[in-house]
């Protein structure tokens, strides 16, 4: 299994989830300043993006004299693999009990609602 990753690495790999093409350090570093009005200098940025790529979760290319950095795993595959962590941890397991919990801390939409009635008609 993967190390995890700290808030800041998360920061960095949304912004490259988020990007439709890989990005150099220069345009990471920019887009997490813009986006999450950071004053992160690109050494700052290098450190992080080093500690992604030997976690598993970057690879770089160079082009030039530039690297460029893209992803290892989907955001999809990433997210999926935090809520099942989530479940086994805080709910034994159990995801009837997370949803439980999740719906008194957080007052679910009818529409949030339909689509959950949804998916687990689905399941049947």
């Amino acid at each position: 299994m993967q190390e995890e990753l700290t808030s800041c690495e998360l920061l960095v790999m949304k912004v490259i989830w988020g990007s439709d093409e890989i990005l150099s350090i220069q345009e990471i570093v920019s887009e997490i300043n813009r986006i999450y009005q950071k004053n992160w200098k690109t050494q700052t940025v290098s450190t992080f993006l080093s500690r992604i790529v030997k976690k598993g979760y970057l690879d770089m290319q160079r082009k030039g004299r530039s690297f460029y950095y893209y992803p290892q795993i989907t955001e999809d595959e990433y997210g999926k693999r935090e809520i099942a962590k989530c479940v086994d941890f805080w709910s034994d397991g159990k995801i009837d009990s997370l949803v439980a919990s999740f719906a008194e801390v957080r007052e679910l939409s009818d529409e949030e609602k339909q689509r959950i009635r949804r998916l687990l008609d689905g399941m049947d």
